[in-house]
């Protein structure tokens, strides 16, 4: 059995000069291993046969040309192949971006054609500009305020709004509704006006991605589904009988041009929107690195994703194209077909490259219902409901987030359901923050060391000692929500309470809020007559309860190193003898 030649990994940087730094693909590429030729070679035809179809689909699912859609992979191809950290990663057109610029852009167009080009093609600027500030600034961190559920509800969310756009496309029927549920009241109005030819393509297409997706997954079905569609229009003559096709193509590529002409009132906001476009965009894309990065050994830069993603979309912008992101359907194929560079990305160019300047009478004659079952196939993959089954699994409260962001966007927009995720990945987190788990400690039976009470049956506490662990940083979100349960902790105990011992381990640090709200409970133990010591201080923590008069007030010897320390110096309380270690920094 053969072995697979190794991942290329991450460059330290240690020897690398300014240029490949800032190029880490070009760094790759000038180490190339010519074992790589062959699986990368592969990879890159085959990509470009499934990504052909599938970002003319996107081009009209954004509210473009399909053409436009193969204008704006060509900029990802090349720049991400230079200045992508992943050696595997497929950037360019995808469902997402181009639902969110169709939202963006369809109320300031008009339904004028060539004002809708200049605005997408505008928006994909200040998407870029927006990703390149964001690196500059370091915020590859942003990533991560979208939790799991999060992504799950809003990307089955999204996956609804492709299909609602797509049900006049595969019926023939224009329809003017914009929800799911108005389309198809709409459309049972006008079920007489259902074009049979049209509906019956796309249904043969979708069924044929559904049959070669389960027999043969490394197959470009989009391609194969599309050419076959083409056939049949040329064979039947279907075009001629209502089918609507791509039809002529613009000869040549797109020239480069910066968009003008636009309204400073629709420039503010196109930029609002391009900020919640590039949150979107660059989650997924990173989040797709990441993943595939995990299995191939090799690690990505997040803040060099963001730079990468802000360059492509600038040069999409540039050719008359729309936002981009991350394919993880393209690079799951380079994958299966052993990518191991973007070598395999230039070679995808140079297909796609050799199409629109010689094959452009076969794009022609595209039908585009099929490319509207592409669309749909593509959207009902984003539904994960084993996901939402895991989630439900796992937690109910994950699993009513997911449903919530899922709602949240089909009740309002896309752009509006980013920041309605955002701020539930925000929420999810502030409420964890203010109502963390807390324990009383104790002996348990049978086992060693201190534990939850509440965990173990028979577990009791020291008499007179409360060893109460918040497994929680202290900041002002959550300081009287400690208060109050740390009393709850002291009012709780069968014999009165003598010491009261916080045990510090989960308390990585604390603000100026909570070190006041530490202070004045230490008063109110006082003058309860209970004594208030802290074990397992970090460094760190000592150090700003020094700063805020904590350790002078509660005195240095009444803070240990270990739980064992402070309840020998409990037990020692009675005969006088001191069995503190106080942990102060010499």
């Amino acid at each position: 059995m053969s072995t697979a030649a190794p991942r290329p990994r991450q460059s330290d940087g240690g020897a690398s000069g300014p240029l490949t730094q800032l190029l880490p693909g070009l760094e790759r590429l000038l180490h190339y291993r010519a074992g790589w030729l062959r699986s990368d070679l592969l990879a890159g035809i085959t990509v470009a046969a499934y990504l052909i179809p599938q970002c003319m689909a996107y081009g009209e699912l954004a509210g473009l040309q399909p053409i436009q859609g193969l204008w704006a992979i060509l900029p990802p191809l090349l720049l991400y192949a230079l200045l992508g950290s992943s050696p595997q990663l497929s950037v360019g057109p995808e469902s997402t971006t181009a639902v969110m610029t169709a939202a963006a852009v369809e109320p300031l167009a008009g339904g004028d054609a060539a004002s809708y080009a200049l605005l997408a093609s505008a928006l994909a600027l200040l998407v870029g500009a927006a990703c390149c500030l964001g690196a500059w600034l370091r915020l590859g961190f942003l990533a991560d305020l979208l939790s799991r559920p999060i992504l799950v509800g809003y990307m089955a969310g999204v996956a609804v709004i492709m299909i609602t756009g797509q049900i006049s496309r595969i019926s023939g029927v224009p329809l003017e509704a914009d929800s799911l549920a108005g389309q198809l009241l709409e459309l049972v109005r006008h079920q007489g006006e259902i074009h049979p030819p049209t509906l019956l393509l796309a249904a043969g297409v979708l069924v044929f991605l559904v049959w070669v997706q389960r027999r043969f997954p490394q197959a470009p079905g989009p391609l194969l589904a599309v050419l076959l569609a083409s056939v049949a229009v040329g064979v039947f003559d279907l075009d001629r009988v209502g089918v609507a096709v791509i039809g002529p193509i613009p000869a040549g590529l797109p020239p480069l041009a910066i968009p003008g002409g636009i309204t400073a009132g629709n420039l503010t906001y196109l930029l609002s929107t391009a900020v919640g476009i590039a949150l979107v965009g660059y989650s997924d894309n990173v989040l797709t690195a990441r993943a595939f990065a995990a299995r191939g050994g090799y690690r990505i830069d997040a803040n060099q994703e963001l730079l990468a993603l802000g360059t492509v979309n600038l040069g999409s912008g540039l050719v008359q194209g729309f936002p981009v992101s991350s394919s993880g359907s393209r690079t799951a194929i380079g994958d299966s077909l052993g990518s191991r560079s973007q070598l395999f990305s230039l070679v995808a160019f140079a297909v796609v490259i050799s199409v629109l300047l010689f094959l452009r009478p076969v794009l022609a004659l595209f039908p585009k219902a099929a490319l509207g079952a592409i669309v749909i196939y593509a959207a009902l993959r984003l539904i994960d409901v084993p996901e939402f089954r895991r989630l439900r699994q796992f937690k109910r409260s994950e699993f009513h987030l997911a449903l919530i962001t899922l709602f949240g966007v089909l009740a309002t927009n896309l752009l509006i359901g980013v920041g309605l995720a955002v701020a539930l990945s925000m929420l999810d987190l502030l409420a964890r923050l203010m109502r963390p788990h807390d324990a009383v400690l104790g002996s348990a039976p049978n086992l060693a060391g201190l534990h939850d009470v509440n965990d173990w049956k028979g577990a009791t506490t020291v008499p007179g000692l409360v060893i109460y662990r918040y497994d929680a940083p202290l900041c002002f979100a959550n300081a009287e929500n400690f208060r109050r349960r740390a009393l709850e902790a002291i009012a709780a105990e069968q014999t009165p309470v003598e010491w009261f011992v916080l045990n510090a381990e989960a308390i990585a640090e604390i603000d100026i809020t909570a070190a006041d709200a530490l202070r004045d409970f230490a008063v109110e133990l006082r003058k309860r007559d209970i004594t208030f010591a802290m074990a397992r201080v970090k460094q760190d923590l000592y150090a700003l309860l020094e700063r805020a008069g904590i350790v002078e007030r509660l005195g240095p010897e009444r803070f240990f190193p270990t739980l064992p320390s402070a309840i020998a110096a409990f037990s020692a309380r009675s005969s006088g003898c001191s069995a503190s270690i106080s942990i102060a920094p010499p």
